[in-house]
């Protein structure tokens, strides 16, 4: 008889089901970690995919969360909420109704800060604290590209805003790469990752802009991680992505 796990929605998943592939549909649970079922100790409340039924949704917050799971080697469940109708459990554990959410230690935990953080106290290895001098490297990159996602003003400034953002960022790497932290990923990259993920699709189909080859070292940056095992894993459908925007780009 196969093993069971009992989670807190009273879901019993049996061992033999704990690996099943991604978007597999069976259930809402879904298990993507690699170590044995029986070490499956670690629930994330994550947003749901609004275009594919069972499937992960498109917040670069959550991501940054399932990344540090994934880069730690810890085992976890997802467990998909629906953010346009927001179940009653759901809003019991986080009354501001946000996600991400992780229960650690028997307690709901909110914020990606706070999150990875507590995560990296507990789970050290392989550690992914990243330097004060070089936590905030890249960190208004995604403001910049949200006002020129907004703009409707082609004369404005925003562009440029963004662009030199990038810029900078690339000269960075070229002096300090491939990584924030040099050689080895870490939870700056785990943060910044996922907006650059959202800039490149939303700007690409809504502003149908791109990064400029010129800046070959981000370019290549984004492309070492979004190839990145944890980060294919994680990552959410492009239609997820241009979908969650278009509020923003049409208020």
């Amino acid at each position: 008889m196969s093993a069971t796990f009992t989670v807190s929605a009273g879901v019993r998943i049996p061992t033999s089901l704990l690996r099943q592939r991604r978007g597999s549909g069976r259930g809402r649970w879904h298990r993507l970690s690699t170590r044995a079922a029986s070490e499956l100790e670690l629930e994330v409340c994550v947003k749901a995919s609004t275009t594919v039924p069972d499937r992960l949704g498109d917040c670069p917050f959550t991501q940054r969360v399932l990344l540090t799971l994934e880069e730690k080697h810890l085992p976890y469940q997802m467990k998909f909420v629906d953010l346009s109708n927001k179940p009653h459990w759901f809003l019991q554990i986080s009354p501001q109704g946000k996600v991400p959410l992780l229960k650690l230690e028997e307690k709901w935990l909110a914020d990606s800060d706070v999150i990875t953080q507590a995560l990296e106290q507990k789970y050290p290895q392989p550690p992914l604290t990243t330097p004060p001098h070089k936590a905030s490297v890249g960190s208004n990159i995604f403001s910049t590209f949200i006002a020129f996602l907004k703009s409707k003003d082609p004369s404005d400034a925003t562009q440029q805003a963004l662009l030199s953002e990038l810029t900078s960022f690339n000269e960075y790497l070229k002096d300090n790469g491939p990584f924030i932290n040099g050689d080895t990923i870490s939870a700056a990259d785990l943060s910044l990752a996922p907006k650059l993920y959202h800039m490149e699709i939303a700007l690409g189909h809504y502003k149908n802009w791109s990064v400029p080859e010129s800046l070959s070292y981000l370019n290549n940056y984004m492309k070492t991680i979004f190839s990145r095992e944890s980060f294919v894993k994680t990552r959410a459908l492009h239609e997820d992505v241009i979908a969650g925007w278009r509020p923003k780009v049409m208020s």
